[in-house]
Protein backbone atom coordinates (compact mmCIF):
# COMPACT_ATOMS: atom_id res chain seq x y z
CA UNK A 1 0.00 0.00 0.00
CA UNK A 2 2.81 2.43 0.89
CA UNK A 3 4.67 1.54 -2.31
CA UNK A 4 1.47 2.08 -4.30
CA UNK A 5 1.42 5.68 -3.07
CA UNK A 6 5.00 6.39 -4.04
CA UNK A 7 6.73 5.32 -0.81
CA UNK A 8 8.76 2.46 -2.29
CA UNK A 9 12.04 3.99 -1.05
CA UNK A 10 10.71 4.02 2.51
CA UNK A 11 9.62 0.38 2.20
CA UNK A 12 13.08 -0.57 0.95
CA UNK A 13 14.78 1.33 3.81
CA UNK A 14 12.95 -0.78 6.40
CA UNK A 15 14.03 -4.00 4.62
CA UNK A 16 10.63 -4.87 3.14
CA UNK A 17 11.58 -4.15 -0.47
CA UNK A 18 11.38 -7.83 -1.39
CA UNK A 19 7.60 -7.68 -0.77
CA UNK A 20 7.14 -4.97 -3.41
CA UNK A 21 7.10 -5.51 -7.16
CA UNK A 22 7.99 -2.84 -9.69
CA UNK A 23 4.33 -2.56 -10.68
CA UNK A 24 3.37 -1.54 -7.14
CA UNK A 25 4.91 1.89 -7.53
CA UNK A 26 2.86 4.79 -8.88
CA UNK A 27 5.08 7.25 -10.79
CA UNK A 28 2.32 9.85 -10.69
CA UNK A 29 2.12 9.75 -6.89
CA UNK A 30 5.90 9.90 -6.57
CA UNK A 31 5.59 13.51 -7.78
CA UNK A 32 3.56 14.37 -4.65
CA UNK A 33 5.23 15.48 -1.42
CA UNK A 34 6.21 12.76 1.07
CA UNK A 35 3.65 13.92 3.73
CA UNK A 36 0.87 13.83 1.10
CA UNK A 37 1.80 10.29 0.11
CA UNK A 38 1.72 9.21 3.76
CA UNK A 39 -1.76 10.72 4.17
CA UNK A 40 -3.09 8.98 1.06
CA UNK A 41 -1.68 5.67 2.31
CA UNK A 42 -3.37 6.13 5.69
CA UNK A 43 -6.74 6.93 4.08
CA UNK A 44 -6.65 3.77 1.98
CA UNK A 45 -5.44 1.57 4.85
CA UNK A 46 -8.67 2.21 6.73
CA UNK A 47 -10.11 3.63 9.95
CA UNK A 48 -7.33 2.55 12.34
CA UNK A 49 -4.67 4.34 10.30
CA UNK A 50 -6.95 7.34 9.72
CA UNK A 51 -7.53 7.72 13.45
CA UNK A 52 -3.80 7.30 14.08
CA UNK A 53 -3.14 10.13 11.64
CA UNK A 54 -5.76 12.27 13.37
CA UNK A 55 -4.00 11.63 16.68
CA UNK A 56 -0.70 12.72 15.11
CA UNK A 57 -2.43 15.90 13.90
CA UNK A 58 -2.89 16.86 17.55
CA UNK A 59 0.79 16.34 18.43
CA UNK A 60 2.94 19.01 16.72
CA UNK A 61 5.54 18.26 19.40
CA UNK A 62 6.01 14.82 17.81
CA UNK A 63 5.80 15.34 14.04
CA UNK A 64 7.12 18.02 11.63
CA UNK A 65 4.81 20.83 10.48
CA UNK A 66 4.45 19.58 6.87
CA UNK A 67 3.20 16.20 8.12
CA UNK A 68 0.93 17.92 10.63
CA UNK A 69 -0.84 19.87 7.88
CA UNK A 70 -1.47 16.69 5.90
CA UNK A 71 -2.74 14.74 8.92
CA UNK A 72 -5.29 17.50 9.53
CA UNK A 73 -6.80 16.66 6.11
CA UNK A 74 -7.52 13.03 7.00
CA UNK A 75 -11.17 12.00 7.03
CA UNK A 76 -13.07 8.76 7.47
CA UNK A 77 -14.53 7.14 4.36
CA UNK A 78 -17.19 4.96 5.96
CA UNK A 79 -20.29 3.43 4.41
CA UNK A 80 -23.36 3.03 6.68
CA UNK A 81 -24.05 -0.49 7.94
CA UNK A 82 -27.18 -2.34 6.87
CA UNK A 83 -29.84 -2.18 9.59
CA UNK A 84 -29.95 -5.99 9.82
CA UNK A 85 -26.35 -5.93 11.04
CA UNK A 86 -27.33 -3.36 13.69
CA UNK A 87 -30.16 -5.63 14.82
CA UNK A 88 -27.73 -8.53 15.07
CA UNK A 89 -25.42 -6.53 17.38
CA UNK A 90 -28.39 -5.45 19.54
CA UNK A 91 -29.48 -9.07 19.87
CA UNK A 92 -25.98 -10.21 20.80
CA UNK A 93 -25.64 -7.52 23.48
CA UNK A 94 -29.19 -7.24 24.89
CA UNK A 95 -30.49 -10.74 24.15
CA UNK A 96 -32.98 -12.11 21.60
CA UNK A 97 -35.83 -10.16 23.24
CA UNK A 98 -34.08 -6.81 22.85
CA UNK A 99 -37.05 -5.32 20.95
CA UNK A 100 -39.13 -5.48 24.13
CA UNK A 101 -37.15 -2.48 25.44
CA UNK A 102 -38.03 -0.26 22.46
CA UNK A 103 -41.28 0.81 20.89
CA UNK A 104 -39.45 2.00 17.76
CA UNK A 105 -35.94 2.09 16.22
CA UNK A 106 -35.23 4.12 13.08
CA UNK A 107 -33.60 1.99 10.40
CA UNK A 108 -31.91 5.01 8.77
CA UNK A 109 -28.87 6.05 10.85
CA UNK A 110 -28.39 9.56 12.20
CA UNK A 111 -24.69 9.19 11.54
CA UNK A 112 -22.04 6.61 10.69
CA UNK A 113 -18.37 6.67 11.73
CA UNK A 114 -15.45 4.26 11.67
CA UNK A 115 -16.14 2.77 15.11
CA UNK A 116 -19.90 3.10 15.56
CA UNK A 117 -23.23 3.97 13.96
CA UNK A 118 -25.99 6.04 15.62
CA UNK A 119 -29.74 5.43 15.35
CA UNK A 120 -32.72 7.24 16.81
CA UNK A 121 -35.08 5.11 18.96
CA UNK A 122 -37.98 5.37 21.42
CA UNK A 123 -38.12 3.42 24.68
CA UNK A 124 -41.29 1.72 25.86
CA UNK A 125 -41.90 4.57 28.32
CA UNK A 126 -41.90 7.07 25.43
CA UNK A 127 -38.40 8.49 26.01
CA UNK A 128 -36.59 9.44 22.80
CA UNK A 129 -33.06 8.05 22.82
CA UNK A 130 -30.09 7.52 20.54
CA UNK A 131 -28.44 4.12 20.09
CA UNK A 132 -24.70 4.15 19.51
CA UNK A 133 -23.88 0.71 18.11
CA UNK A 134 -20.33 -0.50 17.58
CA UNK A 135 -19.43 -1.92 14.18
CA UNK A 136 -19.10 -5.74 14.30
CA UNK A 137 -15.50 -6.92 14.32
CA UNK A 138 -14.05 -3.39 14.57
CA UNK A 139 -12.06 -4.26 17.72
CA UNK A 140 -10.41 -7.24 15.96
CA UNK A 141 -9.65 -5.05 12.93
CA UNK A 142 -8.15 -2.38 15.16
CA UNK A 143 -6.02 -4.92 17.05
CA UNK A 144 -4.72 -6.41 13.79
CA UNK A 145 -3.94 -2.94 12.43
CA UNK A 146 -2.25 -1.97 15.69
CA UNK A 147 0.05 -4.99 15.39
CA UNK A 148 0.98 -3.77 11.91
CA UNK A 149 1.54 -0.24 13.25
CA UNK A 150 3.81 -1.54 16.02
CA UNK A 151 5.74 -3.63 13.46
CA UNK A 152 6.22 -0.62 11.15
CA UNK A 153 7.17 1.66 14.08
CA UNK A 154 9.83 -0.79 15.27
CA UNK A 155 11.27 -1.08 11.74
CA UNK A 156 11.33 2.71 11.37
CA UNK A 157 13.24 3.07 14.64
CA UNK A 158 15.66 0.30 13.67
CA UNK A 159 16.51 1.27 10.10
CA UNK A 160 15.87 5.03 9.83
CA UNK A 161 17.92 6.89 12.50
CA UNK A 162 16.37 10.32 11.80
CA UNK A 163 12.93 8.95 12.74
CA UNK A 164 14.05 7.85 16.23
CA UNK A 165 13.80 11.46 17.43
CA UNK A 166 9.99 11.22 17.12
CA UNK A 167 9.76 7.88 19.00
CA UNK A 168 7.22 6.14 16.71
CA UNK A 169 6.70 3.19 19.09
CA UNK A 170 5.64 5.62 21.86
CA UNK A 171 3.21 7.25 19.40
CA UNK A 172 1.55 3.90 18.75
CA UNK A 173 1.44 3.22 22.51
CA UNK A 174 -0.45 6.46 23.11
CA UNK A 175 -2.82 5.67 20.24
CA UNK A 176 -3.49 2.19 21.65
CA UNK A 177 -4.49 3.64 25.04
CA UNK A 178 -6.83 6.14 23.35
CA UNK A 179 -8.57 3.51 21.21
CA UNK A 180 -8.87 1.12 24.13
CA UNK A 181 -11.07 3.68 25.89
CA UNK A 182 -12.99 4.77 22.77
CA UNK A 183 -14.08 1.22 21.95
CA UNK A 184 -15.60 0.59 25.39
CA UNK A 185 -18.98 2.36 25.51
CA UNK A 186 -19.42 1.66 29.23
CA UNK A 187 -16.46 3.99 29.85
CA UNK A 188 -17.97 6.63 27.57
CA UNK A 189 -21.27 6.29 29.43
CA UNK A 190 -19.44 6.82 32.70
CA UNK A 191 -17.81 9.94 31.25
CA UNK A 192 -21.29 11.29 30.44
CA UNK A 193 -22.42 10.50 33.99
CA UNK A 194 -19.48 12.46 35.45
CA UNK A 195 -20.18 15.50 33.26
CA UNK A 196 -23.86 15.38 34.18
CA UNK A 197 -22.90 15.31 37.87
CA UNK A 198 -20.48 18.23 37.42
CA UNK A 199 -23.21 20.35 35.78
CA UNK A 200 -26.20 19.33 37.87
CA UNK A 201 -26.40 22.89 39.29
CA UNK A 202 -26.28 24.52 35.83
CA UNK A 203 -29.86 25.02 34.64
CA UNK A 204 -28.78 26.27 31.19
CA UNK A 205 -26.46 23.36 30.33
CA UNK A 206 -27.96 20.02 29.28
CA UNK A 207 -26.03 16.75 29.40
CA UNK A 208 -27.92 13.63 28.20
CA UNK A 209 -28.96 10.93 30.64
CA UNK A 210 -27.36 7.50 30.07
CA UNK A 211 -29.52 4.37 30.36
CA UNK A 212 -26.97 2.04 31.96
CA UNK A 213 -29.44 -0.86 32.07
CA UNK A 214 -29.28 -0.94 28.25
CA UNK A 215 -25.62 0.09 27.87
CA UNK A 216 -22.83 -2.44 27.20
CA UNK A 217 -19.28 -2.29 25.87
CA UNK A 218 -20.71 -2.24 22.31
CA UNK A 219 -23.95 -0.28 22.83
CA UNK A 220 -24.55 3.13 24.38
CA UNK A 221 -28.11 4.36 25.01
CA UNK A 222 -28.63 8.04 25.86
CA UNK A 223 -31.50 10.51 25.88
CA UNK A 224 -32.06 12.33 22.60
CA UNK A 225 -31.07 16.01 22.47
CA UNK A 226 -34.11 18.08 21.48
CA UNK A 227 -32.27 21.31 20.67
CA UNK A 228 -30.70 22.29 17.37
CA UNK A 229 -27.20 21.14 16.51
CA UNK A 230 -24.97 24.14 15.78
CA UNK A 231 -24.24 22.73 12.33
CA UNK A 232 -27.89 23.37 11.41
CA UNK A 233 -28.55 26.69 9.70
CA UNK A 234 -31.46 27.63 11.98
CA UNK A 235 -29.69 26.81 15.27
CA UNK A 236 -29.23 30.49 16.15
CA UNK A 237 -32.65 31.54 14.82
CA UNK A 238 -34.62 30.00 17.68
CA UNK A 239 -36.67 32.03 20.14
CA UNK A 240 -34.72 34.34 22.46
CA UNK A 241 -31.30 33.47 21.04
CA UNK A 242 -28.50 36.03 21.46
CA UNK A 243 -25.36 34.80 19.73
CA UNK A 244 -22.90 36.42 22.13
CA UNK A 245 -24.72 35.00 25.17
CA UNK A 246 -24.61 31.52 23.65
CA UNK A 247 -20.86 31.61 23.03
CA UNK A 248 -20.24 33.09 26.48
CA UNK A 249 -22.20 30.27 28.10
CA UNK A 250 -20.37 27.73 25.95
CA UNK A 251 -16.99 29.11 26.92
CA UNK A 252 -17.94 29.40 30.58
CA UNK A 253 -18.99 25.75 30.46
CA UNK A 254 -15.73 24.72 28.83
CA UNK A 255 -13.59 26.75 31.23
CA UNK A 256 -15.41 25.27 34.20
CA UNK A 257 -14.49 21.82 32.87
CA UNK A 258 -10.84 22.81 32.48
CA UNK A 259 -10.11 25.00 35.50
CA UNK A 260 -12.59 23.83 38.13
CA UNK A 261 -13.49 20.21 37.36
CA UNK A 262 -10.18 19.18 35.74
CA UNK A 263 -12.25 16.96 33.44
CA UNK A 264 -13.04 18.38 30.01
CA UNK A 265 -14.60 17.50 26.65
CA UNK A 266 -11.73 16.80 24.26
CA UNK A 267 -13.61 17.30 20.98
CA UNK A 268 -16.22 20.03 21.47
CA UNK A 269 -16.80 20.99 17.83
CA UNK A 270 -20.02 22.35 16.32
CA UNK A 271 -21.43 18.85 15.67
CA UNK A 272 -21.34 18.08 19.40
CA UNK A 273 -22.84 21.43 20.50
CA UNK A 274 -26.62 21.97 20.69
CA UNK A 275 -28.50 25.25 21.08
CA UNK A 276 -31.87 25.53 22.83
CA UNK A 277 -34.28 28.48 22.96
CA UNK A 278 -33.49 31.21 25.51
CA UNK A 279 -29.72 30.81 25.15
CA UNK A 280 -29.44 27.31 26.61
CA UNK A 281 -26.93 24.74 25.35
CA UNK A 282 -26.39 20.96 25.32
CA UNK A 283 -23.31 18.77 24.80
CA UNK A 284 -22.91 15.26 23.41
CA UNK A 285 -20.19 12.73 22.42
CA UNK A 286 -17.93 12.22 25.43
CA UNK A 287 -15.70 9.51 24.01
CA UNK A 288 -12.62 11.76 24.04
CA UNK A 289 -12.02 13.49 27.38
CA UNK A 290 -9.08 15.14 29.09
CA UNK A 291 -8.04 15.12 32.74
CA UNK A 292 -5.97 17.82 34.42
CA UNK A 293 -4.37 17.86 37.87
CA UNK A 294 -3.95 21.05 39.93
CA UNK A 295 -0.39 21.61 38.72
CA UNK A 296 -1.40 21.53 35.05
CA UNK A 297 -4.50 23.68 35.70
CA UNK A 298 -2.36 26.36 37.36
CA UNK A 299 0.21 26.13 34.56
CA UNK A 300 -2.52 26.71 31.94
CA UNK A 301 -3.77 29.80 33.80
CA UNK A 302 -0.19 31.12 33.94
CA UNK A 303 0.34 30.37 30.24
CA UNK A 304 -2.77 32.34 29.26
CA UNK A 305 -1.72 35.23 31.52
CA UNK A 306 1.76 35.14 29.99
CA UNK A 307 0.22 35.29 26.50
CA UNK A 308 -1.97 38.25 27.45
CA UNK A 309 1.04 40.19 28.79
CA UNK A 310 3.53 39.01 26.15
CA UNK A 311 5.67 37.54 28.93
CA UNK A 312 7.45 34.90 26.86
CA UNK A 313 10.02 34.07 29.53
CA UNK A 314 7.21 33.16 31.92
CA UNK A 315 5.58 31.05 29.21
CA UNK A 316 8.89 29.24 28.64
CA UNK A 317 9.31 28.52 32.33
CA UNK A 318 5.80 27.03 32.52
CA UNK A 319 6.84 24.48 29.90
CA UNK A 320 10.08 23.79 31.80
CA UNK A 321 8.19 23.27 35.07
CA UNK A 322 5.68 20.85 33.51
CA UNK A 323 8.22 18.76 31.58
CA UNK A 324 10.56 16.19 33.17
CA UNK A 325 13.80 17.80 34.39
CA UNK A 326 16.37 18.57 31.70
CA UNK A 327 19.77 20.23 32.10
CA UNK A 328 20.12 21.08 28.42
CA UNK A 329 17.33 23.68 28.07
CA UNK A 330 18.43 27.20 27.22
CA UNK A 331 15.39 29.03 28.61
CA UNK A 332 16.39 32.45 27.25
CA UNK A 333 16.74 31.07 23.70
CA UNK A 334 13.49 29.14 24.12
CA UNK A 335 11.70 32.35 25.19
CA UNK A 336 13.11 34.24 22.18
CA UNK A 337 11.80 31.58 19.79
CA UNK A 338 8.37 31.72 21.46
CA UNK A 339 8.37 35.48 21.01
CA UNK A 340 9.24 35.16 17.31
CA UNK A 341 6.39 32.66 16.92
CA UNK A 342 3.64 34.45 18.86
CA UNK A 343 4.30 38.22 18.82
CA UNK A 344 3.14 38.79 15.19
CA UNK A 345 -0.36 37.62 16.22
CA UNK A 346 -0.61 39.56 19.47
CA UNK A 347 -3.82 41.63 19.74
CA UNK A 348 -5.70 39.84 16.94
CA UNK A 349 -9.08 38.18 17.55
CA UNK A 350 -10.04 34.61 16.63
CA UNK A 351 -11.14 35.87 13.24
CA UNK A 352 -7.48 36.34 12.31
CA UNK A 353 -5.67 33.84 14.51
CA UNK A 354 -6.16 30.62 16.44
CA UNK A 355 -4.83 30.49 20.02
CA UNK A 356 -5.02 26.70 20.03
CA UNK A 357 -2.82 26.35 16.96
CA UNK A 358 -0.37 28.93 18.35
CA UNK A 359 -0.12 27.01 21.62
CA UNK A 360 0.35 23.73 19.75
CA UNK A 361 3.12 25.36 17.71
CA UNK A 362 4.70 26.60 20.95
CA UNK A 363 4.67 22.99 22.18
CA UNK A 364 6.54 22.04 19.02
CA UNK A 365 9.19 24.67 19.89
CA UNK A 366 9.37 23.21 23.41
CA UNK A 367 9.94 19.73 21.98
CA UNK A 368 12.74 21.10 19.77
CA UNK A 369 14.43 22.25 22.99
CA UNK A 370 14.25 18.75 24.45
CA UNK A 371 11.17 19.28 26.63
CA UNK A 372 8.60 16.48 26.80
CA UNK A 373 5.14 18.08 26.69
CA UNK A 374 2.48 16.21 28.75
CA UNK A 375 -0.19 14.52 26.62
CA UNK A 376 -3.02 16.08 28.67
CA UNK A 377 -1.66 19.56 27.90
CA UNK A 378 -1.62 18.75 24.18
CA UNK A 379 -5.23 17.56 24.40
CA UNK A 380 -6.15 20.88 26.02
CA UNK A 381 -4.45 22.79 23.19
CA UNK A 382 -6.31 20.67 20.63
CA UNK A 383 -9.62 21.27 22.41
CA UNK A 384 -9.05 25.03 22.15
CA UNK A 385 -8.93 24.67 18.36
CA UNK A 386 -12.37 23.03 18.44
CA UNK A 387 -13.72 25.71 20.79
CA UNK A 388 -12.45 28.53 18.60
CA UNK A 389 -13.97 26.93 15.49
CA UNK A 390 -17.24 26.62 17.38
CA UNK A 391 -17.01 30.27 18.50
CA UNK A 392 -16.42 31.53 14.98
CA UNK A 393 -19.69 29.92 13.88
CA UNK A 394 -21.54 31.96 16.49
CA UNK A 395 -19.60 35.25 16.78
CA UNK A 396 -16.91 35.47 14.07
CA UNK A 397 -14.94 38.22 15.83
CA UNK A 398 -15.21 36.90 19.41
CA UNK A 399 -11.96 37.36 21.43
CA UNK A 400 -11.29 33.97 23.00
CA UNK A 401 -8.24 34.99 25.02
CA UNK A 402 -9.81 38.17 26.42
CA UNK A 403 -12.93 36.36 27.61
CA UNK A 404 -10.94 33.45 29.01
CA UNK A 405 -8.79 35.79 31.08
CA UNK A 406 -11.93 37.37 32.50
CA UNK A 407 -12.61 33.96 34.06
CA UNK A 408 -9.25 33.81 35.85
CA UNK A 409 -10.67 35.65 38.86
CA UNK A 410 -13.39 33.03 39.21
CA UNK A 411 -10.81 30.26 38.85
CA UNK A 412 -8.58 31.83 41.50
CA UNK A 413 -11.60 32.18 43.78
CA UNK A 414 -12.28 28.46 43.36
CA UNK A 415 -8.67 27.59 44.13
CA UNK A 416 -8.94 29.39 47.49
CA UNK A 417 -12.39 28.26 48.55
CA UNK A 418 -12.42 27.24 52.24
CA UNK A 419 -13.56 23.69 51.42
CA UNK A 420 -10.77 23.23 48.87
CA UNK A 421 -8.23 24.73 51.26
CA UNK A 422 -9.38 22.38 54.04
CA UNK A 423 -9.10 19.38 51.68
CA UNK A 424 -5.57 20.33 50.63
CA UNK A 425 -4.56 21.07 54.25
CA UNK A 426 -5.95 17.67 55.27
CA UNK A 427 -3.97 15.98 52.49
CA UNK A 428 -0.81 17.80 53.63
CA UNK A 429 -1.39 16.71 57.23
CA UNK A 430 -1.97 13.09 56.20
CA UNK A 431 1.17 13.04 54.08
CA UNK A 432 3.16 14.78 56.87
CA UNK A 433 1.86 12.27 59.41
CA UNK A 434 2.97 9.38 57.19
CA UNK A 435 6.38 11.01 56.72
CA UNK A 436 6.83 11.64 60.47
CA UNK A 437 5.72 8.10 61.32
CA UNK A 438 8.24 6.56 58.93
CA UNK A 439 11.09 9.01 59.70
CA UNK A 440 12.46 7.23 62.86
CA UNK A 441 12.38 3.89 61.02
CA UNK A 442 14.22 5.33 58.01
CA UNK A 443 16.82 7.06 60.20
CA UNK A 444 17.39 3.84 62.11
CA UNK A 445 17.95 1.93 58.86
CA UNK A 446 20.39 4.58 57.61
CA UNK A 447 22.40 4.51 60.88
CA UNK A 448 22.51 0.69 60.87
CA UNK A 449 23.74 0.72 57.29
CA UNK A 450 26.44 3.29 58.09
CA UNK A 451 27.61 1.34 61.16
CA UNK A 452 27.74 -1.97 59.33
CA UNK A 453 31.35 -3.25 58.84
CA UNK A 454 30.42 -4.27 55.30
CA UNK A 455 29.06 -0.81 54.40
CA UNK A 456 30.60 0.84 51.41
CA UNK A 457 29.72 4.24 49.97
CA UNK A 458 29.86 4.72 46.26
CA UNK A 459 30.28 8.16 44.77
CA UNK A 460 29.73 8.53 41.06
CA UNK A 461 31.49 11.62 39.73
CA UNK A 462 30.85 12.55 36.09
CA UNK A 463 34.07 12.60 34.03
CA UNK A 464 36.10 10.76 36.70
CA UNK A 465 37.05 7.96 34.28
CA UNK A 466 38.42 10.47 31.77
CA UNK A 467 40.36 12.20 34.55
CA UNK A 468 41.79 8.87 35.74
CA UNK A 469 42.89 7.95 32.23
CA UNK A 470 44.52 11.34 31.81
CA UNK A 471 46.46 10.92 35.07
CA UNK A 472 47.58 7.41 34.06
CA UNK A 473 48.74 8.69 30.67
CA UNK A 474 50.67 11.54 32.29
CA UNK A 475 52.41 9.17 34.70
CA UNK A 476 53.31 6.82 31.85
CA UNK A 477 54.87 9.70 29.89
CA UNK A 478 56.68 10.90 33.02
CA UNK A 479 58.06 7.41 33.63
CA UNK A 480 59.31 7.17 30.04
CA UNK A 481 60.92 10.62 30.39
CA UNK A 482 62.75 9.54 33.53
CA UNK A 483 63.98 6.33 31.83
CA UNK A 484 65.15 8.26 28.75
CA UNK A 485 66.96 10.84 30.90
CA UNK A 486 68.64 8.07 32.92
CA UNK A 487 69.82 6.31 29.75
CA UNK A 488 71.23 9.49 28.25
CA UNK A 489 73.03 10.50 31.48
CA UNK A 490 74.46 7.04 32.16
CA UNK A 491 75.58 6.61 28.53
CA UNK A 492 77.26 10.03 28.62
CA UNK A 493 79.10 9.18 31.87
CA UNK A 494 80.41 5.91 30.39
CA UNK A 495 81.47 7.55 27.08
CA UNK A 496 84.88 9.05 28.19
CA UNK A 497 86.00 5.91 30.04
CA UNK A 498 88.50 3.47 28.56
CA UNK A 499 86.65 0.29 27.51
CA UNK A 500 87.79 -2.56 25.27
CA UNK A 501 84.40 -2.98 23.48
CA UNK A 502 83.64 -0.15 21.09
CA UNK A 503 81.07 0.41 18.32
CA UNK A 504 81.31 3.25 15.76
CA UNK A 505 84.21 4.75 17.70
CA UNK A 506 82.40 4.91 21.08
CA UNK A 507 81.87 2.53 23.96
CA UNK A 508 79.31 -0.14 23.01
CA UNK A 509 77.30 0.32 26.18
CA UNK A 510 77.00 4.08 25.56
CA UNK A 511 75.80 3.44 21.98
CA UNK A 512 73.17 0.93 23.17
CA UNK A 513 72.02 3.43 25.85
CA UNK A 514 71.63 6.22 23.25
CA UNK A 515 69.71 3.89 20.88
CA UNK A 516 67.32 2.81 23.68
CA UNK A 517 66.80 6.48 24.65
CA UNK A 518 65.88 7.29 21.03
CA UNK A 519 63.44 4.32 20.83
CA UNK A 520 61.74 5.24 24.12
CA UNK A 521 61.59 8.87 22.95
CA UNK A 522 59.78 7.86 19.74
CA UNK A 523 57.35 5.71 21.79
CA UNK A 524 56.68 8.65 24.13
CA UNK A 525 55.96 11.01 21.21
CA UNK A 526 53.59 8.51 19.56
CA UNK A 527 51.68 7.95 22.84
CA UNK A 528 51.42 11.69 23.40
CA UNK A 529 49.77 12.31 20.01
CA UNK A 530 47.45 9.32 20.46
CA UNK A 531 46.10 10.72 23.74
CA UNK A 532 45.73 14.31 22.50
Amino acid sequence: MFAKHGLKNLVEKINLGNLVSSTDTSEEKELLSLPTRVRLSFEELGPTFVKFGQLLASRPDLIPDDYLEEMLLLHDQVQPLDYKIIEQVLAEELGPQWKQNFSHVDEIPLGSASIAQVHKAILNNGTSVVLKVQRPGIVSIINDDLNVLYFIAELLEKYIPEVRLFNPVAMVDEYFKTLELETNFVIEGNNVRKFKENFKAEENVFIPNVHFDLTTERILVMDMMTGRCLTQDDALLQQGIQAEEVIKLGLRTYLKMVFIDGFFHGDLHAGNFFVFPQNKIGLIDFGVVGRLNNKTQNAIVNMLLALSKEDYLRLAYEYVDLAPFSETVNVDQFAKELQSLISPYYGLTTKHMNIGKILMSSASVAAAHGLSVPAELMMFFKSIISIEGLGQRIVPDFDFLKYTLSMVGEVAQHQFQPAKFIDEAGLLLRESRGFLNSLPRQLNLILRRLNSPDHRSRIDVQGLDDFRRSIESSFNLLFLGIVIAALIISSSLIYPTQVHWTLAGMPGISLIGYILAIVFGVVAVINYFKKS
